[in-house]
């Protein structure tokens, strides 16, 4: 997975902090990124992107929306 639009550092990048002994405010001056990010990918084992979207919905229907739902999804046939 390629790294996001918003993503300072690369999976190499990443690994590199982790094996690296340098202190971290040196890692964080080299890389042009925040103490706390280094500390991040320090305690880390995977250093790819992961995704930022909910595994799963926060959603709760009253029994009259859903019923209102069923009768739409009927009504213009959707799954």
């Amino acid at each position: 997975m390629p790294c996001t639009k918003n993503a300072r550092t690369t999976p190499a990048i990443r690994a590199e902090i982790a094996a690296s002994s340098d202190s971290v405010v040196t890692l964080a001056q080299r890389f042009g990124i925040a103490e706390a990010t280094v500390y991040k990918w320090k305690g880390r084992d995977s250093f790819q992107d992961a995704l930022h979207t909910a595994h799963r919905l926060q959603t709760t229907l009253t029994p009259a929306q859903e019923k209102i739902v069923v009768e739409l999804r009927k009504m213009l046939l959707l799954p």
